[in-house]
């Protein structure tokens, strides 16, 4: 199925010709919000089409924009909802308030990991108190790290847990992600 999709995604680029790269930039867009689609995938083809520096520019501007969206409609749609019916619930409330109070280096080093459900990171803060201050950087930051494994190493979650080499590299990008983040938090007082 991974394949067939992935020469669909291909085909379809192809035959777009120079409007193919919309198609690919769509994807990214919209996994954020249908997270069963295989980001990981189409970042990779992003690299392999469009080259290292264009496919990880395009790769990384559509992914924040994402989650950006994701974030906005959650906020916008299921923030008020939230407040009003779950929080009345122990067990929501008490992770509603981890999230709230999540340390920008932690949620930058959470974004970064190849692994996270990127889904789940932007409803969560969506609906959560935490600001745009906090969020925004912190998808900067973090996605870069993201794009950059997916699309450079391009291997499957099952290939990197085989390989402790791989796994090494992903320390190594989400040890990075956290040093910047704690820079960065310095600067713009986020905590």
């Amino acid at each position: 199925m991974f394949k067939e999709l992935s020469d669909f995604v291909i085909n379809t680029i192809q035959l777009m010709g120079p409007y193919g790269v919309f198609f690919s930039c769509f994807l990214i867009l919209i996994e954020s919000i249908i997270p069963i689609l295989p980001l990981a995938l189409f970042i990779t083809i992003n690299f392999l089409y469009y080259g290292v520096v264009i496919g990880f520019i395009l790769s990384w501007l559509f992914t924040v924009a994402g989650c950006l969206l994701s974030f906005f409609l959650c906020e916008r749609g299921l923030k008020k909802f939230v407040d009003r019916k779950l929080r009345v619930n122990p067990k929501i409330n008490k992770f509603l308030n981890r999230v709230d109070d999540l340390k920008f280096s932690s949620l930058v080093v959470l974004i970064a990991i190849p692994f996270t459900p990127a889904f789940l990171v932007n409803v969560a803060a969506g609906v959560s108190k935490m600001p745009f201050k906090k969020f925004f950087p912190a998808i900067l930051i973090g996605k870069i790290f993201l794009v950059f494994f997916w699309g450079y190493i391009g291997v499957t979650l099952v290939e990197a847990l085989k390989s402790p080499l791989e796994l090494l590299k992903v320390l190594a990008l989400v040890l990075i992600a956290y040093v910047i983040s704690i820079i960065v938090n310095k600067k713009l007082k986020l905590d």
